[in-house]
């Protein structure tokens, strides 16, 4: 089978408080890239109550989660935010600012306009978190199916024919639920019936298994940062 993804990781451990605890561990440095975004400025554990309370949204976000929220990591960025900006509401209620003319201004409508710009778009550090966090996840996926990085930089098809017949080969085992089911349970690559349905030699597709499975795993699984850098259709 395949190794399991974030999401599905997540419903496993999400009512093992010994599991959650690891998990949160291991990406607390999500949890502050999430923290400071909104906050603005550099967020230190131990220092800034915006982190507590990310690494508590971070765990409410784990014990609610379930597949129907998507991806898990937008999910919890997003319970990580609103519970940082009801902080950041309860402190600022009373804080008003007085101007020159004498009426008083709420500093909160100015807060949230800001707070409200932020949601509406991922920033370019996010997205840079985001993918580092799948690619750790995809290198453990590989890693099942005896497949490195370095591998794929020397086995991803270099000439258009090949990579015509590699595209059709991917296209071919995604538009199969049969076949792919086979996949994930058996986990191997079916070649017999890669052959018998598109007649192409045995031998090309033994060459481009590596490939395929790892193109196949990303475009199944929980990798949507990195999909946009897997270009494996022919133009």
């Amino acid at each position: 089978m395949y190794s399991v993804t974030i999401n599905q990781r997540v419903e496993l451990i999400k009512n093992d408080e010994d599991k959650i605890n690891i998990f949160v561990e291991e990406y607390k440095p999500f949890i502050a890239a999430c923290a400071q975004k909104v906050v603005g400025r550099y967020v230190a554990y131990g220092q800034d109550d915006e982190l507590s309370i990310a690494l508590m949204a971070f765990v409410e976000a784990i014990r609610s989660y379930d597949a129907s929220k998507g991806n898990f990591l937008s999910f919890s960025q997003n319970v990580i935010r609103r519970r940082i900006i009801d902080y950041q509401r309860k402190e600022k209620k009373h804080s008003t600012v007085v101007n020159i003319n004498g009426y008083v201004e709420h500093e909160e409508e100015e807060t949230d306009l800001s707070i409200a710009m932020s949601i509406e778009k991922y920033s370019n550090e996010e997205i840079s978190e985001y993918r580092r966090l799948e690619l750790q996840q995809l290198k453990k996926e590989l890693e099942k199916w005896d497949i490195s990085f370095f591998e794929l930089v020397n086995i991803s098809p270099k000439h258009k024919k090949t990579k015509k017949i590699y595209s059709n080969i991917i296209k071919f085992l995604l538009s199969r639920q049969d076949i792919m089911e086979k996949i994930k349970q058996k986990k191997y690559l079916p070649i017999a019936e890669i052959e018998k349905n598109l007649k192409i030699p045995r031998k090309t597709i033994e060459r481009a298994r590596k490939y395929i499975i790892a193109v196949v795993i990303i475009f199944t699984g929980d990798y949507e940062f990195i999909k946009d850098y897997v270009n494996w259709e022919v133009e």
